[in-house]
């Protein structure tokens, strides 16, 4: 009787793992760079900090990402421009970012653990050279660290977190 339930506990274990981490995992297309990520985690993270960065930021006539640097990118140097996005808020913005708040804390650091591993799967695409870096990618991101740099370190930090949703809503339509 006791070996007819292993077959089935096993079945259930094994469904249980492949199930579980798919759930939320969406495909995104950046051009000819294809990457797997749990978006919609990281839209629940971000939207549950979302009003709180929104008060702090104080600085309303400024963005520093513009919808129209991602709505106006070839599809094959999206996977750049990703890249390079993803480098400023792990090396600057999210490294910098000021809170003695441990929850929202939490949030960005799983913001931030979740960029990185997308920064990695583009950073193989580029090893592969299907990531091409174009003189377009680099003028909007210049532009874009321009915008950031017109801003005391703290103030952009913080507008540049609450900028996050541009970066989540160009990944949901880049799948």
């Amino acid at each position: 009787m006791k070996s007819s339930c292993l077959p089935l506990c096993l079945s259930l274990a094994v469904f249980s793992l492949f199930w579980t981490p798919s759930a939320g995992l969406k495909t995104l297309s950046l051009g000819s760079c294809v990457i797997t990520t749990n978006l919609e985690e990281m839209q629940n993270e971000f939207s549950q900090i979302r009003e709180r960065m929104q008060a702090k930021d104080e600085i309303m006539d400024l963005k520093i990402l513009k919808t129209e640097f991602f709505q106006d990118t070839k599809p094959e140097d999206q996977c750049c421009l990703l890249r390079h996005i993803l480098e400023l808020y792990l090396d600057t913005v999210f490294k910098n970012y000021p809170t003695p708040d441990n929850d929202i804390l939490r949030k960005i650091s799983s913001l931030a653990n979740s960029f990185l591993a997308i920064k990695k799967d583009l950073s193989l695409c580029h090893d592969h050279m299907t990531c091409p870096y174009g003189e377009e990618v680099l003028e909007k991101f210049n532009q874009i660290q321009s915008h950031f740099k017109e801003l005391e370190l703290q103030k952009a930090v913080v507008k540049a977190v609450g900028e996050i949703d541009i970066i989540l809503q160009w990944m949901e339509k880049a799948r």
